[in-house]
């Protein structure tokens, strides 16, 4: 499939801005210094605009990352992330909420690479209690390397929503009623840039083009819209208070709208679903009916 045939229509991309909007007008605008609420954990970062801009740099050498400074309950967590331009096969850019260790609870958004003129991928996972392969992959329907575009993880008592540009592109709903496990550790947010060159693009097949060192990728908007759970255990009470917006009902399901922008972005842009992989799972796993 080409390029051209993942792009939306400008019909499509209208509708998808009409039906959508905004999220909410209660999501913070950000705009806050990179130092306030994040903190460099490992190569080669650059603070601009006075701290409200971050670049990671990847060399042959080494990645780079930060995380938050606190862990979380719940919250709604967005940043813009500008992805690293031209031939990025075997770079992995990532975006996500972890508890660490090796029964971690995690939600990830992870941008693989591919060769210039191939549309990069978006992998998304749900890790419970150190169980993961939940994968859902979709295409983007614009370039993430030219701007800058708003990515959100929505996570709450009642579901977790994954957003590109305020669009939900998936949801995980919280069906603990029914034996499916539901992220309940304190995560941290972190974001890294790093060689996936072992798995990434084509399986593995497509190797980091060196030449195109260094691969750079940029952030901002270092918000700090969460449930803050330092300690060892989430207060379910106090995480799940609706004084906190995001737990509000209005963020318990998606609106009519969101349901009809989520189902056009899933029928165009979604490549792979572990829900429909009958040769890895002949019997899907319950959570997939539950979600739909």
């Amino acid at each position: 499939m080409t390029k051209r045939e993942y792009m939306f229509s400008v019909l499509d991309f209208v509708l998808v801005l009409f039906l959508i909007g905004t999220v909410d007008a209660g999501v913070p605008a950000g705009g806050r210094p990179f130092d306030d609420n994040y903190v460099v954990t490992w190569g080669n970062v650059l603070k601009l605009d006075q701290g409200r801009q971050v670049q990671l740099s990847m060399d042959k050498t080494s990645g780079a990352g930060f995380q938050s400074k606190h862990k979380f309950g719940s919250g709604f967590f967005q940043m813009r992330i500008k992805l690293p331009p031209k031939d990025t096969a075997g770079v992995v850019t990532a975006f996500y909420l972890t508890s660490k260790g090796d029964t971690q609870d995690e939600l990830d958004f992870e941008f693989l690479g591919d060769r210039e003129g191939k549309p990069i991928q978006i992998q998304t996972n749900v890790f419970i209690n150190g169980q993961g392969n939940r994968e859902q992959k979709f295409v983007l329907w614009f370039d993430p390397s030219t701007d800058f575009h708003t990515y959100g993880i929505l996570w709450n008592p009642y579901q977790i929503a994954f957003y590109v540009d305020n669009v939900p592109i998936r949801i995980f709903k919280n069906n603990k009623r029914y034996g499916v496990g539901y992220p309940s550790k304190p995560m941290t947010l972190v974001v890294s840039l790093w060689n996936g060159e072992g798995w990434a693009t084509d399986g593995g097949k497509a190797k980091i083009n060196w030449s195109y060192a260094p691969f750079k990728a940029n952030f901002e908007r270092f918000s700090d819209s969460g449930c803050h759970a330092d300690g060892g255990d989430i207060n379910a009470k106090v995480c799940g208070s609706t004084t906190y917006w995001w737990n509000t009902i209005q963020y318990s399901r998606l609106s009519a709208n969101e349901t009809t922008a989520f189902k056009n972005v899933r029928a165009k842009y979604m490549t792979y679903d572990y829900c429909s992989d009958h040769p890895r799972y002949p019997v899907p796993p319950m959570e997939c009916r539950l979600n739909q």
